[in-house]
């Protein structure tokens, strides 16, 4: 029978992988879902259905990133605390924060399903392309409480030592979703009502199955059990996820920034060019966030267990595995970038040469995006939420809305999709820098066995 994997294990590159990977592809089919709908929508649904897609999927994204917040810089707090030790305090802080991240995005919910239209309008929505935006925002918004849950849980099944259980779940929402899409979108033609649909369905399953895992007894180090309201670790959690809360909101604000700058350059070709390099950052880019997370734990134990060796050993094969990712990354999205383009937009001869052009600039993104993301998530785990904000919020938002206001100005409408890449270039120095400042607190570099 093969060994469990704990956390207070010591990680070679076999061990750490297998360790993450659930992470990883639980990650990734989170990030599928929105895919989906887009292939099927595009495919199916029509132009100014794609376009809404486009145009609304940020504001849930904008209320998930809570959930970002509070399940990274929670799981990390939790973490800490079975290092120590202090296992009775550390499930009585996890049902707390599922408390307050359930009270939030219910809150939330409702009142983003009494705005819609207002949203919408907000977003540059108008005409056909507003009344599709009301129909997906509505639905979704009824399901955002879930969905926040689904990322909460993400990181606090990693912590529980249960990666593989977050997989399957995940990999169950995404199965619904696909059949979802399959049958409301292109059997019964139901269109973005169909798409809603599917994704509110993966979302319920995503939510709910953790819920019900946890409430009974279980082999895992976390359960929900009676707990008091601890206004100081709430604020101690939200700083410390700070990071992840900016990561999350500063995407949902530059795409729509950079909507309204590209539909100023190209019209609504650009927004759907920028959708489908969207589409597969989701996927790309998630892999880089769900190594992250999922390793982000482990070096958070091993913090609260004051065992520096190991903190070092995953730092040292995290930018070993992060560099290999970059590579791939950036060879089959260049290489291949005409045939992922065609997936959405080989109906539009212009729109598919836009798209094609577009991506082979942006795969030089993965060359240097994965690193910073794992900074940010590494400095989350050692409890300092500042210096993980930083990283995070300079390298997606500052550096990016920067550049996407500077760079079309020098270099005409290539400037646009080489904003994205100058920014992660920038953040790279960023994360490096303070990586070497701060090893002067927390001493993670050169560190000797024992």
């Amino acid at each position: 029978m093969k060994t469990r994997i704990k956390l207070s294990d010591h990680f070679s590159y076999q061990r750490l992988l297998e360790f993450v990977f659930p992470s990883i592809a639980m990650t990734v089919f989170i990030s599928v879902y929105g895919v989906i709908d887009g292939v099927f929508v595009s495919n199916f649904a029509g132009k100014d259905a794609f376009t809404a897609v486009n145009l609304i999927w940020p504001l849930p994204q904008l209320v998930a990133a809570f959930g970002f917040m509070i399940g990274t810089g929670g799981s990390a707090l939790v973490a800490q605390m079975l290092g120590e030790k202090r296992s009775e305090e550390a499930q009585q802080s996890f049902t707390l924060l599922i408390a307050v991240a359930s009270t939030f995005a219910l809150t939330v919910g409702i009142l983003g399903f009494i705005f819609i239209r207002q949203l919408s309008i907000q977003v540059g929505a108008e005409g056909v392309v507003l009344d599709n935006c009301i129909i997906y925002g509505r639905i979704l918004f009824l399901c955002v409480p879930f969905y926040v849950l689904q990322y909460v849980f993400q990181s606090f099944l990693i912590v529980a030592e249960k990666p593989k259980l977050g997989l399957y779940v995940t990999v169950l929402a995404g199965i619904l979703n696909f059949i979802g899409d399959a049958v409301f979108i292109a059997v019964m033609k139901l269109g973005i009502t169909g798409a809603a649909i599917a994704t509110a369905v993966s979302q319920l399953t995503g939510g709910i199955l953790p819920i019900i895992y946890f409430s009974r007894q279980n082999d895992s180090l976390l359960r929900f059990i009676r707990f008091k309201w601890d206004f100081h670790f709430i604020m101690k959690t939200c700083v410390n996820g700070v990071s992840e809360l900016f990561s999350n909101i500063s995407l949902s604000l530059v795409t729509i920034i950079y909507n309204m700058v590209l539909m100023s350059y190209f019209g609504e070709n650009g927004v759907d060019a920028y959708g489908v390099i969207s589409y597969l950052n989701y996927v790309l880019v998630a892999s880089f966030l769900g190594y992250a997370s999922g390793s982000s734990p482990i070096v958070a134990y091993h913090y609260g267990a004051n065992n520096t060796y190991e903190i070092n050993n995953i730092l040292k094969k995290s930018m070993v595995i992060i560099s290999a990712g970059a590579l791939i990354m950036f060879t089959v999205s260049g290489l291949f970038a005409r045939q992922l383009a065609a997936v959405f937009t080989s109906y539009d001869a212009g729109l598919w040469d836009l798209t094609t052009h577009a991506m082979k600039i942006h795969s030089i993104y993965y060359l240097f995006c994965g690193f910073s993301i794992y900074m940010s998530s590494f400095f989350t785990a050692l409890g300092n939420g500042p210096v993980s904000a930083m990283i995070s919020f300079l390298r997606t938002f500052v550096f990016e809305v920067g550049c996407v206001f500077i760079l079309p100005g020098i270099f005409g409408t290539d400037g646009v999709w080489f904003s994205s890449v100058t920014a992660q270039v920038l953040a790279l120095a960023v994360s490096f820098t303070l990586l070497f400042v701060k090893n002067k607190q927390y001493r993670y570099l050169r560190v000797k066995e024992g």
